[in-house]
C-alpha cells in the first residue's frame, strides 16, 4: 500500500473536477461556445486530427460559430466531420469559411442536457471519494506499519474529508452553474 501522501490525494481529486468541466463544455447551452467543437477530430492527410489543428473556430455573434480551414482542401472533410459529431449543427460552406448557426434547444433537450450534466457530475463526485478512500486505506496501513501515531492519523483523515468536501463542493458549484446556462436562468 503506498504510503500518505496527500498533495497527490488533492492533484486527483482536482483533476476529477477539471475533467468535469471539460466534460461540461462539450454541452450546448442555446449559445455558440467554440469548446462546443474540440471533441470533433477530422480525416485529413490520411489521419485523424483534432479540428482546432486544421482549422480556427470562433464565435463572431453569440448565437454562430465559424470555422476557418487553413487549407482549402480540408474543407469538405471538415464540414462532413462537424455534420456527423451528433451536435445538431449544421454548417453553411461559404467557399472559405462554415458557419455554424447555433439553432435553438426545445425546452426538452434543456432538461435532457441538465440531466447529463448532473450524471456528469455523480461521476466526478464517484471519482473524488474514491481518491479519498484510497486516502483513508493510506492513513490506515500507515498507522498499522507504526509510521504514524493514532492522534497523527485522525488529524489527517480529518483534513483529508475537508479536502473531499471543498472539492464535492467545486463540482457542485461547476455543475450547478452549467444548468443555469443550460436552462437559460
Amino acid at each position: 500500500m503506498a504510503k500518505f501522501d496527500k498533495a497527490d490525494l488533492e492533484r486527483r481529486m482536482k483533476g476529477a473536477v477539471e475533467s468535469l468541466r471539460s466534460d461540461l463544455s462539450g454541452l450546448r447551452t442555446g449559445r455558440a461556445n467554440t469548446a462546443l467543437l474540440d471533441p470533433i477530430t477530422v480525416t485529413v492527410y490520411g489521419a485523424n486530427t483534432p479540428l482546432n489543428q486544421v482549422a480556427t473556430v470562433s464565435a463572431p455573434e453569440p448565437r454562430m460559430l465559424t470555422v476557418q480551414v487553413w487549407d482549402k482542401s480540408n474543407i469538405g472533410p471538415v464540414e462532413k466531420a462537424i455534420r456527423s459529431a451528433g451536435l445538431g449543427l449544421n454548417p453553411i460552406n461559404d467557399g472559405n469559411t462554415l458557419r455554424l448557426p447555433i439553432p435553438d434547444l426545445t425546452e426538452e433537450r434543456r432538461k435532457e442536457l441538465a440531466k447529463l450534466a448532473s450524471q456528469y457530475s455523480e461521476k466526478a463526485k464517484i471519482a473524488i471519494r474514491n481518491v479519498r478512500r484510497d486516502g483513508m486505506d493510506a492513513l490506515k496501513a500507515d498507522e498499522n506499519k507504526k509510521e504514524i501515531s493514532e492522534d497523527d492519523r485522525k488529524r489527517l483523515e480529518t483534513e483529508l474529508q475537508k479536502l473531499t468536501d471543498e472539492q464535492i463542493k467545486a463540482a457542485d458549484e461547476v455543475t450547478a452553474q452549467k444548468e443555469k446556462e443550460i436552462l437559460g436562468k
